[in-house]
């Protein structure tokens, strides 16, 4: 069983990427990898690449990114998206669903942070 690693896109607050470290897990923020201003689906790619589950507030569009990528057979090591949590909250849930869900359970899965 692979455990999840994170990697936040710009929208997401970068200290969410330090508090994910900090409770043992692998994350890296956009800005820390070298990455900002770069398109989703270079994102998205980059992501993939280094089999890392992306993070983001940009809901329409990795929706429309996923949804395209499966549809042409390309695969992802996951997409999370969120509406704009506090940052406490945003880590909670995101540590709650790396506890629950593996690298192998999110690959090609497109998982919504619900209330």
């Amino acid at each position: 069983m692979a455990r999840a690693r994170f990697f936040t896109d710009e929208d997401v607050y970068g200290v969410i990427a330090v508090a994910l470290r900090k409770a043992g897990c692998d994350a890296v923020s956009t800005p820390e990898s070298g990455r900002l201003g770069e398109t989703d689906e270079s994102q998205l790619q980059w992501a993939t690449d280094q089999r890392r589950i992306l993070v983001t507030f940009n809901v329409a569009h990795f929706a429309s990114l996923h949804s395209r990528w499966i549809k042409q057979g390309r695969h992802h090591a996951g997409i999370i998206v969120s509406t704009h949590r506090p940052v406490g909250d945003l880590a909670r849930r995101l540590l709650h669903l790396a506890g629950a869900l593996d690298a192998d359970a999110m690959r090609d899965r497109l998982e919504f942070l619900s209330d």
